[in-house]
């Protein structure tokens, strides 16, 4: 059973990353006391786990606020992403079984229909989803670990640099190019296709940056 602290942590860190706390915006410690019934001593060990994962800052004077978002830092995690995905994908495809390609296709479909349908916001996570699901195919826990960090980096990064109904569609050819070379059991072809889907998301990242700074 996960403690008051924990339950706070989990539902602080979705609205973080789900773009419901946005980056620079105060967290009043006493509004969340009262929101979540507790007192402050978990609310500030949920915090605290927060600064150290770089969601939060604390300042003296400040007070509690949500992290920017440095775009700097977001090349830096294209770059590990890079890295990662390519060898996930390449262990993933190395001892291939049926559960997990199924899986994989399961959420691919999902995609699918939800881009169809307008739910946008829901992509995201099945997207978290799928990598996810590759990562604890690695079976290695720090691979799964590091995805999931990973992964948080680059929702936030969306709440500033969305992905829009083309790009969307361009992640789903390049998951199902993943797909495809873990069904065929190919380590060498997954990896490669892991690494040009991350490359493909950066050089968007890079689009999005220029028109920022065009505006």
């Amino acid at each position: 059973m996960k403690s008051k602290a924990d339950l706070v942590y989990d539902n602080l860190r979705e609205a973080i990353v789900g773009g419901g706390l946005r980056p620079g915006e105060r967290i009043n410690m006493d509004e969340l006391a009262r929101m979540f019934g507790v007192s402050k001593i978990p609310i500030r060990e949920a915090v605290k786990r927060l600064e150290s994962e770089g969601l939060v800052v604390s300042r003296v004077h400040s007070g509690v606020s949500v992290a920017e978002i440095d775009r700097h830092e977001m090349r830096g995690v294209f770059l590990a992403r890079e890295a990662i995905e390519g060898l996930v994908g390449q262990l993933a495809a190395e001892n291939p079984g049926e559960e997990l390609v199924t899986e994989l296709d399961r959420i691919q479909a999902r995609m699918g229909e939800a881009l169809d349908a307008g739910e946008i916001d829901s992509l995201m996570g099945l997207n978290s989803e799928f990598h996810g699901a590759l990562a604890a195919a690695s079976g290695y826990r720090i691979l799964t670990e590091l995805t999931e960090q990973l992964l948080v980096a680059v929702r936030r990064y969306r709440i500033v640099a969305p992905v829009d109904d083309m790009n969307w569609r361009s992640v789903l050819a390049e998951h199902e190019a993943i797909i495809e070379a873990v069904r065929r059991g190919d380590p060498e072809a997954a990896a490669a296709a892991a690494r040009a889907h991350t490359n493909s998301q950066a050089d968007h990242e890079i689009a999005t940056q220029d028109d920022t700074v065009g505006a």
